[in-house]
């Protein structure tokens, strides 16, 4: 396996590194499940000290590129998750300062189209778990907490049903700072049963693969997480934060 080091101008020797074997990754050289070389030999095949292999490695597990076996040293390619992504995506928009309204805009355009390609592509499996988030969100309308892990769930799903990889990847890390963000709502307002009456709205929409209407109502239930900061007297323009 050959690798050719050329650092860009006053790039780190670990990130060049970094950046040439996830070029392999990304171009097919390497696929998910190959064995890297042991940092030993990356080291001497590069021509490099031992600890910037070791640095690039670490930037590699982070991005999910590469893991290790458990128990063992070795390391086999990977495929990142969405969780590794997100974080990586909602760390930028809280530096960058986004704030709730730019996510609320953008949710906007994409829970309506998940929504609508969920009612035309979904099969019953999908159904089945939705169902069984409905269930559970009405039996914990009193509990604020569980309303909104329940309810970013309901939306993961609805993403998952829509068939659609690039737009889950797109939503999974607005829907990470975006859905918690409305604890408060839902805590102040008692939302819950709002919500629960949308999600099943929506729900039926799916299950009839009726697009329009499954879009409509996303549509609505969007609109009304909006309605709730005004409501609640929260500034929609406040930059986000990563929930702890």
């Amino acid at each position: 396996m050959q690798f050719e080091l050329k650092p860009y101008e006053n790039e780190p020797i670990f990130r060049a590194i970094a950046r040439v074997i996830e070029q392999r990754i990304i171009g097919g050289a390497l696929r998910p499940g190959d064995l890297l070389p042991a940092e030993m030999g990356l080291a001497e095949h590069l021509g490099v000290n031992r600890s910037s292999v070791r640095e690039a490695i670490r930037l590699l597990e982070q991005n999910g590129l590469v893991a290790r076996e458990p128990g063992k040293r070795k390391l086999r390619v990977t495929i990142p998750s969405g969780v590794d992504l997100s974080k990586v995506v909602s760390a930028a928009m809280v530096l960058r300062k986004v704030t709730f309204h730019n996510l609320w805009e953008t949710m906007y355009a994409l829970e309506p189209t998940a929504a609508a390609a969920a009612a035309t592509r979904r099969d019953e499996s999908a159904l089945v778990v939705i169902e069984a988030n409905l269930k559970k969100t009405e039996d914990a309308l009193g509990d604020s907490r569980s309303l909104t892990s329940l309810d970013i769930e309901f939306h993961d799903l609805i993403a998952e049903a829509a068939k659609n990889g690039a737009l889950e990847l797109s939503r999974q890390p607005l829907s990470q700072v975006f859905y918690p963000a409305f604890y408060n709502v839902i805590s102040r307002l008692s939302a819950g049963p709002r919500l629960l009456f949308a999600h099943r709205m929506i729900y039926a929409a799916v299950k009839g693969r009726d697009a329009a209407k499954a879009e409509l109502w996303m549509q609505k239930h969007i609109r009304d997480f909006k309605r709730g900061y005004d409501l609640a007297r929260l500034d929609m323009e406040r930059p986000i934060e990563i929930p702890t």
